[in-house]
Order: structure tokens, then sequence, then C-alpha cells
């Protein structure tokens, strides 16, 4: 694939970058082991003034960035704005959590002394998406590099000007030269690169394939990596929900990031009982919403981030009503020179299909009936994805329940899923393994945890 940026709205191809060179890669790769024994000695307090700083860079250019997040990938300008907010939260969140996450943390045992110590594990590679191309590098920069570690971003192919604007953004707020570096690559030099034993560990937020070859990558080497992969989320609605509030928020849950969002809500499982009511209001609100120019401050749903992707995701539909689903409303691409589909709602999905069984990357949403909470579950788990769930129920019996068989690494009740710095992120199964943010958590995926015996 290209590096260059290729307008969504309007397939228009707007720059083109030349990929490093082998030398140039190499170089980088330097810097960064020359810069990780001088980073992690900076004191705590250090890097939280330069990550403080990063944040108020972000709030002060948010519209900008705002613009080339729309321009590069799509989504509607006022989410990509709120995106840029949400990175400096996360930038604030660590510079003040990280040192206290981190501290030395004392055991009691029979020696003199005995605690765990949190050391940062040298350059970390970060092989990051396009669909949140700010808010995806944010979350691995800010505990990273709070942490002492020093990155290396490998972005999507399609979104290079955010890559690079986010390493700028960086150097503008202090970080050295080395903390954090963008390398404008392909895809096939990253097995190259996490060969290199400069190299500590990697960070991937991707498809499936993706994490699985760069989770065998890095097995090969013995090396650390976490993996947060697709997803195929429930929205389950049962009878003791606000019925019309679950049919609101689904439509928001669906169409999110014009529905390209690995937390997006795809699976709909409503109880048979109250489905035919739910049904209708979703249907309705799914046709009622406005397609079109991401910079239109109106618009709810924007284009798709390629005309790859909007061919993939037509190739799903049709096969999964060619198996024997129903159209509700939508089902085709629109005839423009964009890349935009419609806001689609199948129903009767078939096992067999790509409805049932694939995560579809864009505003499709599957409709699925439950004779009772146990069936409900059962349709949830039936999927090889366990990322996050929204569960919707004002009966605390059922909140238990859900909460507890519901094979994700999140369960959200009366609210969408979303990610947060204070709350874990990450899933089960073949949504991957490790987790990001969630205080100490995500802080620590990429640390040495050490014993220290004091006899």
């Amino acid at each position: 694939m290209a590096i260059a940026t290729v307008n969504p709205a309007t397939g228009e191809m707007l720059k083109s970058f030349e990929p490093l060179s082998g030398e140039r890669i190499e170089a980088k790769i330097q810097l960064a082991a020359d810069m990780f024994p001088r980073f992690r000695r900076l004191t705590f307090a250090a890097r939280a003034a330069m990550m403080n700083k990063a944040a108020e860079i972000l709030e002060r250019d948010k519209e900008d960035l705002g613009r080339l997040m729309t321009t590069e990938m799509g989504k509607t300008f006022r989410s990509a704005v709120d995106e840029a907010v949400k990175c400096a939260w996360a930038c604030r969140y660590y510079a003040e959590n990280a040192e206290r996450y981190l501290a030395d943390e004392e055991v009691e045992t029979g020696a003199k002394r005995s605690y765990v110590k949190y050391q940062p594990m040298g350059v970390v590679l970060a092989v990051m998406p396009w669909n949140f191309p700010f808010w995806q590098v944010f979350r691995f920069i800010a505990p990273g590099l709070m942490a002492g570690n020093v990155g290396l971003l490998k972005h999507a192919s399609n979104v290079p000007q955010c890559a690079l604007r986010i390493e700028a953004i960086l150097r503008e707020a202090g970080f050295p030269e080395g903390a954090f570096q963008t390398l404008l690559i392909g895809a096939k030099q990253v097995d190259a690169i996490l060969a290199d034993p400069r190299v500590a560990a990697a960070t991937l937020t991707g498809s499936e394939g993706a994490g699985v070859e760069v989770g065998v990558s890095a097995a090969k080497r013995v090396k650390k990596v976490v993996l947060e992969l697709g997803g195929s989320d429930p929205f389950i609605v049962m009878p003791s929900a606000d019925i019309d509030a679950a049919a609101e928020w689904a439509v928001k849950a669906r169409v999110i990031n014009n529905g390209q969002s690995c937390i997006a809500a795809k699976r709909f499982i409503v109880a048979k009982e109250i489905a035919d009511r739910f049904e209708t209001k979703f249907v309705e609100g799914m046709k009622a919403l406005k397609v079109g120019d991401p910079m239109d401050p109106s618009v709810q749903v924007g284009p798709l981030a390629s005309e790859y992707a909007v061919k993939g995701l037509d190739e799903a539909v049709r096969q999964t009503v060619d198996a024997g689903a129903t159209v509700l409303t939508g089902g085709a691409p629109f005839n423009c020179s964009g890349y935009f589909y419609e806001p689609t709602v199948l129903t009767n999905i078939p096992k067999n299909s790509p409805g049932y069984r694939e995560e579809l990357f864009g505003p499709v949403a599957c409709v699925f009936r439950a004779k009772d909470i146990g069936e409900a579950i059962r349709i949830a788990n039936d999927s090889r994805f366990g990322l996050g769930a929204s569960v919707w129920t004002n009966d605390a019996a059922e909140r238990e329940r859900f909460a507890d068989e519901i094979e994700t690494g999140m369960v959200f009740v009366n609210k969408m899923v979303a990610s947060d710095p204070r709350m874990p992120f990450g899933g089960v199964k073949w949504s991957g393994h490790g987790r990001e943010l969630g205080g100490a958590h995500g802080i620590r995926e990429f640390t040495n945890i050490k014993t220290i015996w004091v006899e």
C-alpha cells in the first residue's frame, strides 16, 4: 500500500510519501537505542512536565488536528476535535499518576526487605491503525514515555501526516530527539524491526491478521507484545431496560467513527418480548442519520476510510443477505465519488454468514432475538472475539450475571463501550491480550517487574 493521504470524502490523493530507506530505519533505531539509557534516568517530574506540555499543544491545536484527521481518514470533524482533547486527557492523567503507579512496592516476607521495582524495558515498537489516528497512539505514548521507555511508531499507511504531526507535537513539548520517532514504512518492514535486538517489545492495535504476524514475529524473538485486535461487540437489551433510550444509544454505538471502531456495537441481541419495539426505534434512528461531508457539523456519518473498506463491507453484507438475512434498511454503497456506505440494519442472520461470524467494519448492524437471558449470553459468547459488551437492563440480578458470564475484556451496563485512561482496555480470545490504559495495568505492561530481596 502506498504511504499517502487520500481524502475519503472525495477519493482525491492529496499527498504521498516515500518509505524510509533501510539506512534511515537503521539510523532511527540507533537513535532510539542511544536515547533510552538517558531518557529513563529523567525524573518523573521532568517527563511529566513534557507530557503536560504535549497536552497543552493538543488542546491548543485541536481544530487544526481535527481537520487533519478528517482529511486523512474521514471521521467527522466534531469527533476528530474530541479525539485530540481526549489525547490531552490521557497525557495529563499519566503525567499526574505515573510515579505513583511505578513506585517501589513493598512486600512483607521473611527478608530484611523485599520489594518490587517497575523499570522500563527500552525501545518499544508501536504498530497502529488509522481509525483513531491520534488516540490509538497517545494511549501508548502517555504511559509508555512516562514509564521511561522510548517509542518507534509504524502508523497506518493512509494517515502519514497524522503520524508525522504526533512526533512534531512531542518534540515541541520538549521530549528529546529519539524519545519518540515516526517510521514511514510499509507493513513488510515490521518483522525486520522486531528482529532487531535493540527493540525490546511491541504493541499493536489492528486486524487479526496483523496481530498474528506481529505476535508470531515477537514470539520468535521472545519479546513482549500487547495486542488489541478486532471486536464484534454485543449490545444486549432486556425487557427491564428503558427501550427508547437503549435504541437511541444503539444507533450511536453502531455508527461511532462512521462504524469503524473495534468497540462499536455490532451485534444487537434483544429479548423477544420487546424486540419489535426496539427494532422499530432502532431502524428509524439509523434511517434518520445524516450522511455526508465529515467537515459539515450537522453530518453524523462520514465516509469509510478507503475504497477497499467499502468493497469489503459490501461483499460481507451481500454474502449475509444471500445466506438468508433480511435487510431492514440500507444495504449498499452510495453512488458517489467518496467512500460512503448506507447505514444498514440486517436481521434473521444465518450462522454461516459474515454477519454472524465476522467483524463488519462500517455502519452495518446485525439484530438477533433471544428468548431469555441465557440465550442472550449464549449468542453474545458465540464469537471468536471478546473485546467489549454493552448490556441494557435495570435488573440487579441480570447485571451480575452479564458481568460474570459474558466472555469479554469489558462489560458496560446501560452505557456504550468506551475507552477511559482510568480503566483497563483490552480483550480476550481473538480480540487480543494484554491491557492498555487502566492506571497501573497499562503502564506496567512494558516494564520489567523486578523482584528485590535483601537478606
